[in-house]
């Protein structure tokens, strides 16, 4: 895991870089007063280097998947109550308030 994750560091250290090195460019034609057509050919490559070893490092790094089978042995729930209609879950919807009493626009 740590020769990946530092694989994946040196690939982020590689797409800031390039975003650095745009910007030099930009500041560099704004100088000589000419358009920006867009980054050069080098910074290309580099953005293209550094995204495929991120997408490397991102897919080698995680751990093993876990199952969500129900009839499985690692999940955390052993057992189910027989009633599961009422079960509460923590979710994101907790955040939005609920509002009842809202009308239709005519």
């Amino acid at each position: 895991m740590g020769f990946v994750f530092t694989v994946g560091i040196f690939g982020i250290l590689i797409l800031f870089h390039a975003a650095y090195s745009t910007i030099q460019y930009r500041g560099l034609l704004k100088i000589t007063e000419e358009e920006f057509s867009g980054p050069p050919f080098n910074v290309l490559i580099e953005l293209f280097l550094g995204l495929v070893i991120c997408i490397w490092a991102a897919l080698t790094l995680p751990a093993k998947f876990l199952s969500i089978h129900h009839h499985s042995e690692d999940n955390r729930i052993v057992s189910l109550p027989a009633n599961v209609d009422f079960m509460i879950f923590n979710h994101r919807g907790k955040v939005f308030p609920v509002v009842t009493d809202l009308k239709l626009r005519q």
